[in-house]
């Protein structure tokens, strides 16, 4: 029995990890025979598969006003109140017209009753689902407690009442355990942990033209040396590390690469970086060029670069993140078979290192340690060829597709009592 699943969120574009995991989930339920629509307020998906609503975007200008006026203050003024009543009015018509439109059996929250970026969009769909008892699977990437910005706010109530909702028709899924154990202390919701996932079965396809394109377009030289960064600027990646890192190993050929745009948190961070690596010798590129969503074959063409055209060309990656839900770069340096540097941070520590991977690991500050073990490496292939390879076969245990496809099998068997 095939099944028509709706994806909800403010943005499915780009290479954000809620994109990249929403469509690695979609490609895993197609194979399985389920047809997938996309709603959102961002979208670079198929046109006949999506709906677009602008107002659903989190950085809308009704929502960025809403959002001004509720966090960092205790007092909401009723105009405040009004103006996400009438926002949330809006949405919950236009999910109606999408479940209808696409005839949609199972919804998939994607951190929309998570994190309260967009309230009206996370208070709507709450209301439709309890009204409507229809089947949802709400996959949570980062709660709003684990982010000091949302700590003074002004919407208690909305928080407590739908991020997360606690309805009997929602199957929640976090992505780490300690997600697991803070949802069922807070709010007595028990949840599934699936973890961030990559089709390590089937290695990945490498556009060598494409691949060119990308060094090409940061000015790289045959015989320089990239370090690559593949991440959001924003600065809980602990950047600062990365051009550290490459000022201690002291070559004029290392190169340090980010490979995401800044803007999501500002560009504050970005410019200080910028100044940083020019303050230490450190040659810093940042990536200018949209990047396309590699897991997204309706968009992942020859035409456009992705994420997977960058990767094939580092020679190291660093990953120096204060905290992450899980690690999508983490994941993706495994896949390419990369060797890399990360921080040590709680969820790693937690779900991530007990599993035995061969990485160089730093607890909060580079050591000499550290950059001698990246020299080794990068002047190593026998060390370097021996790490990737035992990592890759780590991450084939515990983190493939056929991990994933188990999880949903068992969640849509919860729902319809079906098999994938």
């Amino acid at each position: 029995m095939a099944i028509n699943i709706g994806f909800v969120s403010t943005r499915f574009s780009g290479t954000d990890g809620v994109t990249l995991e929403a469509s690695k989930w979609a490609q895993v339920l197609e194979k399985a025979g389920h047809g997938y629509f996309w709603f959102a307020g961002l979208l670079d998906r198929s046109p006949e598969r999506s709906f677009l609503v602008p107002e659903a975007f989190f950085q809308h200008e009704q929502n960025h006003w809403i959002y001004q006026q509720v966090f960092g203050k205790k007092r909401r003024e009723p105009a405040v109140t009004d103006a996400i009543d009438q926002l949330k009015a809006t949405l919950k018509k236009r999910l109606r017209e999408f479940i209808a439109k696409f005839n949609i059996d199972l919804l998939i929250a994607e951190n929309i009753l998570t994190i309260p970026m967009h309230i009206p969009l996370g208070l709507a769909l709450t209301e439709i689902i309890a009204e409507t008892q229809i089947p949802t699977i709400a996959h949570h990437h980062d709660f709003y407690w684990e982010r000091t910005r949302f700590s003074v706010n002004a919407v208690g109530d909305y928080l407590r009442m739908a991020f997360p909702p606690n309805l009997p028709n929602i199957e929640h899924v976090v992505i780490n355990s300690a997600a697991q154990e803070e949802l069922a202390l807070r709010t007595g919701i028990s949840s599934t942990i699936i973890p961030n996932v990559l089709d390590f079965e089937n290695p990945p396809q490498i556009d060598v033209e494409n691949t060119e394109k990308f060094w090409q377009s940061i000015g790289l030289k045959p015989d320089d040396v990239m370090i690559l960064q593949p991440t959001r600027i924003v600065q809980r990646k602990g950047i600062e590390h990365a051009i550290q890192l490459v000022e201690e190993l002291n070559d004029f050929r290392y190169k340090l690469v980010i490979s995401h745009e800044a803007g999501d948190e500002g560009f504050d961070y970005a410019q200080w970086l910028k100044e940083t690596a020019k303050e230490r010798g450190v040659d810093l590129r940042l990536v200018g060029i949209h990047m396309a969503d590699p897991m997204n074959p309706q968009i992942n063409n020859h035409d456009q670069l992705s994420l997977w055209d960058v990767y094939p060309h580092a020679d190291f990656i660093t990953y120096p993140s204060l905290y992450e839900g899980f690690g999508n770069a983490f994941l993706e340096a495994i896949y390419f078979k990369k060797p890399l540097l990360i921080n040590r941070y709680a969820i790693f520590i937690k779900d991530i290192e007990p599993k035995g991977f061969d990485l160089i690991a730093m607890d909060g500050y580079l050591t000499r340690n550290n950059v001698h073990k990246v020299k080794q490496v990068l002047e190593s292939p026998e060390i370097r060829e021996k790490m990737v390879n035992t990592n890759y076969e780590i991450a084939k245990q515990y983190y493939s597709f056929n991990v994933l496809r188990r999880w949903l099998t068992n969640l849509i068997t919860n729902f319809f009592g079906i098999d994938m």
